[in-house]
């Protein structure tokens, strides 16, 4: 491997994690970290975030039902059974296909966007399917989130469009009292997310290089984009495409009543931080971390909340929930130790 490309691919890897600690650092410098325990220990309720880790887990598990629809309708026969009879068919395992998703969500910790890849690689090397096709459904997935977010985003944003408008008639705010509000640092954070968006979109329209050195095919990954055709429940699967993200946000919006000064915010706060948050993820940093924080952070402001109650809340949650998904990566990563391949001799 030539040092450029071993450079690049290090640069990856660390470029994300420095650009996620250079906002957190920029937003926590000189907060007194000890407020954080106290906030931890005596005025959090923690029996809401633990009410939120089943929906959370949910959305994940639903993640891995729906990619398993529209696995379904690709067959495939291994390498390794080209002898086996001509109806001899590869079927990925709902188990195999949750513990896929779990793994992909905690390695995109270390690497953003790798999830991508790493649950097609565990649905091969357990079950058998083509890694091309797997993907190609996963472009599918893709493409129905990103038309949900959508929709969803601009159906919030409009009907909460008043909330603004109550907010600053109420508090005699305008727009320009906020942008001056905002200090250098701000200012300076906003432009680093707006940089990082450009390199990941630069870095997307790359992307088929990487597929090529995974060594997939167009046509395999044209007939996993055409798989949502054959979803023989479509309805199911729409009801798992919408349920993913109701229990992102049930497992995000529980954790206004951990503490005093959100619990009396309301819905409609919770919605629209929630779509500015999944905004703010596209910035590629590991599990959205800096990004998530900073909008979070934003909007809580904006609704009434004192910035250092905003900074302890969304460091809170942000890590209390990347524990979680750590968590059910190792313990995916554990169950799969246990689970029989279907096709051992496939690599």
């Amino acid at each position: 491997m030539e040092m450029k490309t071993i450079l690049t691919n290090v640069a990856k890897i660390i470029a994300p994690i420095l650009l996620g600690g250079a906002i957190l650092y920029w937003m926590y410098r000189g907060e007194d970290f000890m407020q954080l325990r106290h906030v931890l220990t005596e005025e959090m309720d923690w029996t809401w975030m633990l009410l939120s880790f089943p929906f959370g887990i949910l959305a994940q598990m639903f993640r891995g039902w729906r990619w398993k629809q529209t696995l379904d309708p690709i067959e495939d026969l291994s390498p390794s059974t080209a002898k086996a009879p001509s109806n001899q068919k590869i079927r990925a395992r709902s188990a195999t296909c949750i513990y896929a998703v779990f793994i992909s969500y905690a390695a995109s910790l270390i690497i953003p966007r790798i999830g991508e890849f790493s649950r097609c690689a565990v649905l091969k090397r357990y079950d058998g399917v083509s890694f091309s096709k797997a993907l190609g459904t996963v472009v599918t997935e893709r493409a129905v989130d990103t038309l949900i977010v959508m929709l969803y985003s601009g159906i919030i944003l409009l009907v909460e469009m008043s909330v603004f408008g109550t907010f600053f008639k109420k508090t005699g705010t305008s727009l320009d009292h906020i942008l001056e509000g905002f200090s250098l640092t701000g200012w300076l954070v906003m432009a680093v997310c707006g940089l990082a968006v450009l390199v990941l979109l630069h870095l997307l329209l790359k992307n088929f290089s990487i597929y090529n050195k995974v060594k997939m095919t167009l046509s395999g990954i044209w007939e996993g984009v055409l798989s949502l055709r054959g979803v023989k429940n479509l309805p199911l699967y729409l009801f798992f495409s919408i349920g993913i993200w109701v229990m992102y946000f049930l497992h995000y919006y529980l954790t206004f009543f951990c503490f005093d000064f959100t619990t009396d915010l309301g819905i409609g706060c919770a919605l629209v931080s929630f779509v500015v948050a999944n905004f703010a993820v596209i910035v590629p940093t590991p599990n959205g971390a800096g990004p998530w924080h900073f909008a979070i952070k934003t909007m809580l402001i904006l609704y009434g909340v004192a910035d250092e109650q905003a900074l302890w809340f969304v460091l809170i949650v942000h890590t209390v929930q990347t524990m979680l998904v750590i968590a059910l990566g190792i313990y995916a990563w554990a169950a799969l130790s246990f689970t029989k391949r279907l096709n051992p001799q496939t690599t």
